[in-house]
């Protein structure tokens, strides 16, 4: 185990797979990299562990020397568990500290198995043009179905058309969907899932880490928010396939199970973004849209007699962790 980065001057990228509780899950996307590592000189995989106190970071150290890793692949813990955010700055931060090159970082989830290529994918996409910044995968199910991986910014009536969940509406408001249609080409979009997220080092550079206030959720979106002020471009990549095991790492968008009650930093995470990038006025604008699409949506399930699919006690969990209840402080 260590708690430094082992990189050198020809280290070109850096992959950051981030554990807690997952080593069977992270071993198995470890095992998916060995052979794209081996095809890219330079490249190096740091295994954050968020002090998961599970044995999971033992199981992962042991992966690594039984199977001879070791020389490209390396487990940092970490003293707690800060979320997403400071799980894969604590690897960032001292490669920028340092006079070390890598001029790419690649973070990674452990419920992914990378596909042959993907890694590569992103870089030579990357290294063709130097004026993206960020690139993500597709990402997709193991029999290649498409999952959504590129986005648009959350805004007040793509929060509308969340809640509502109508068709016709849906059409209407299509051009503020945040879920666009999946595409088969490169694109620019205004961000893309951290699940497989290729970053320029320059980006990090210009705008500064992850934001650690963020537990889980909505630190990629913000992240992507901040490179685009700043005069970066995203863009998705569907040359690169990468397979997702939704919601495994996290427990909390598992789509092959009932759904969960969504955790109180989904919330606080939620409204952390709205309130930092667009103010109170634009976020209590948001809350209210999707109160009021979301109340119309179940009502309109009832007398239609639609299957209830939402969180437990989604409505009223929004209610009082929305602007209104919790206040503008960030």
């Amino acid at each position: 185990m260590s708690n430094m980065v082992q990189l050198d001057q020809a280290t070109t990228l850096l992959v950051i797979v981030l554990n807690y509780r997952t080593a069977d899950l992270t071993i198995d996307c470890l095992d998916s990299l060995a052979d794209e590592i081996s095809a890219i000189p330079g490249s190096y995989v740091v295994v954050t562990d968020n002090a998961s106190s599970d044995g999971s970071a033992e199981k992962i150290a042991a992966a690594i020397d039984s199977k001879q890793w070791h020389t490209w692949a390396e487990l940092m813990p970490l003293e707690r568990n800060g979320g997403f955010a400071f799980g894969n700055n604590a690897a960032i931060r001292p490669v920028l500290e340092s006079t070390v090159a890598s001029p790419y970082v690649l973070l990674l989830n452990p419920d992914t198995v990378i596909r042959p290529g993907a890694v590569k994918a992103l870089l030579a996409f990357m290294n063709d043009r130097p004026d993206v910044g960020i690139a993500g995968s597709r990402l997709e199910e193991l029999d290649k179905t498409a999952q959504q991986s590129a986005f648009r910014f959350p805004n007040v009536m793509g929060e509308l058309d969340f809640g509502l969940r109508l068709g016709i509406a849906s059409k209407l408001l299509s051009r503020w969907a945040v879920v666009p249609e999946i595409a088969d080409c490169p694109h620019q979009t205004d961000w893309v899932a951290g699940a497989s997220m290729m970053i320029r080092r320059e980006v990090f550079e210009s705008i500064g880490l992850l934001d650690e206030n963020y537990f889980m959720y909505f630190e990629e979106v913000d992240f992507c928010l901040r490179a685009y002020r700043a005069g970066w471009s995203c863009w998705y990549v569907p040359q690169s396939h990468v397979v997702h095991f939704v919601g495994q790492s996290s427990g909390v968008t598992d789509s092959k199970r009932p759904p969960k009650r969504l955790p109180t930093y989904w919330f606080d995470s939620r409204r952390r973004y709205f309130l930092k990038n667009h103010g109170w006025l634009y976020a209590a604008l948001a809350d209210t849209a999707w109160l009021l699409g979301f109340t119309l949506w179940r009502w309109r399930r009832v007398v239609q007699r639609k299957p209830d699919t939402d969180p437990p006690k989604i409505w009223s969990d929004f209610l009082m962790n929305s602007v209104f209840f919790r206040g503008g402080q960030i």
